[in-house]
């Protein structure tokens, strides 16, 4: 059945009302995560073992060129593996000792499954398994699936974090350990510029030591354990943060770092956590919080009270849709999400309007004819949609530039409302 079956929340003040919906999706596969992935971790590698077009995927994505040396690459599985004729993980070994033998860099690498890779039950577990024996303490050898058949878009990021969490000893045998001190941990994926930015606020509000997981060096893995709280900067780790949560670590529950509100929110809960006063705290955030506020005051102009409409891909929606309603003025007219993690979305979910429509699935055809029925403004989309929709006359966005691009913290927030309002402003000159 295709219908639109509601889902009742067991607490109203978590907001509106999320509806689910099933049917065919229009989703990237979780390789796509490899391109913000290899830029931050900097001395691991990304294999995915897939065919050309798992390659020219993740190549067309990254803009990479021909003569670049790229943390990432694809071994081919091609017919003589599909057949049986070769033994694939013969095959696969032969890769793996060419490309560290070349890349004395390596410190990490990442056997990424994919489709191919999972139709032929090539068993990359086993193989990281074997090959890190062979090869560690030099190189680690770790595993996670990016397939479309088991993972969507930002999912890829999950997998492989989660991936790490689980390569970690335990904290009882980590000798850098300190049984009594609470430590911040910032977990998913931000740019270093980004990092740093963050550091310079946790340092003025007082707190020392904050640990970003993933870190640049694959070989500095923060001890977490009961002392460790930790803040999610992106809304699709769940697994990652199941694994982190096993190791006795909390989590400080807060919007997420989008925006003016959801930045503010999101230190107050470090400061809350580690009793930092509101003083201290009001004189950290206030330069950076009056910057944000300028850089976005210019974009509200044109965004404000335009309707727009999300299609599901990123699971950054819902923060999105917070960020723009309440700080740009947007009218939300429907917020599509493949996921929603209720409780690591709870602060986002309690400040959306009440009447907002989440669509938690897909079903993509229904979806067309909601989004045609509501004729918003702007349209944030795939790329699978987005050309169909311009051809219609819809000004769209695609959802995969919200990723790429650094959109977390205050001096963000002005490039995060831009990338909505630039679509916006170039169709009205084009209409000039």
């Amino acid at each position: 059945m295709n219908s639109v079956i509601p889902i009742q929340s067991s607490n109203k003040a978590l907001g509106p009302n999320i509806q689910h919906e099933r049917g065919q999706r229009e989703v990237f596969c979780g390789l796509t995560g490899i391109i913000w992935l290899h830029r931050k971790i900097q001395d691991a590698f990304f294999l995915v073992v897939g065919s050309r077009t798992c390659a020219h995927l993740i190549q067309s994505a990254a803009g990479v060129m021909i003569f670049a040396e790229p943390r990432f690459g694809t071994a081919i599985i091609d017919d003589r593996d599909l057949s049986g004729i070769a033994d694939a993980n013969e095959e696969l070994d032969k890769v793996v000792n060419q490309l560290l033998r070349r890349r004395k860099d390596i410190k990490t690498l990442f056997l990424v499954g994919s489709c191919p890779s999972e139709v032929i039950k090539l068993d990359l577990a086993r193989a990281a398994q074997r090959l890190n024996k062979e090869f560690n303490p030099h190189v680690k050898v770790l595993n996670y699936s990016g397939s479309g058949i088991e993972t969507t878009f930002t999912q890829g990021e999950d997998a492989c974090l989660s991936s790490i969490i689980e390569s970690l000893p335990p904290a009882h045998l980590n000798e850098v350990a300190n049984e009594n001190k609470k430590k911040l941990l910032i977990v998913g994926t931000l740019a270093d510029v980004i990092e740093d930015q963050m550091q310079r606020i946790f340092k003025d509000m007082g707190l020392t030591g904050v640990e970003f997981f993933p870190g640049r060096n694959s070989q500095k893995m923060p001890v977490i354990d009961s002392n460790t709280v930790y803040l999610l900067a992106q809304p699709f780790l769940a697994d990652t943060a199941k694994r982190i949560e096993d190791r006795g670590a909390t989590r400080l529950a807060a919007p997420f770092p989008l925006g003016v509100e959801g930045t503010s929110a999101w230190f107050e809960a470090a400061a809350g956590a580690f009793e930092i006063s509101k003083e201290v705290l009001e004189k950290a955030l206030a330069a950076p919080r009056q910057r944000a506020l300028t850089a976005i005051a210019r974009h509200k102009t044109v965004l404000e009270n335009k309707k727009i409409f999300f299609f599901p891909d990123s699971q950054l929606e819902i923060p999105l849709a917070r960020f723009l309603s309440r700080e740009l003025g947007m009218k939300l007219t429907e917020v599509g999400v493949p996921y929603v993690h209720r409780q690591h979305l709870e602060q986002e979910l309690k400040l959306l309007p009440t009447d907002t429509l989440i669509m938690e699935g897909q079903h993509v055809e229904q979806q067309l004819d909601r989004c045609e029925q509501a004729n918003p403004d702007l349209v944030v989309c795939g790329l699978g949609l987005a050309n169909p929709l311009e051809a219609k006359g819809y000004t769209t966005k695609w959802s995969i530039e919200l990723v790429f691009t650094p959109i977390q913290g205050f001096d963000q927030a002005g490039d995060l409302a831009e990338l909505f309002s630039r679509p916006l402003f170039r169709k009205e000159k084009i209409a000039a």
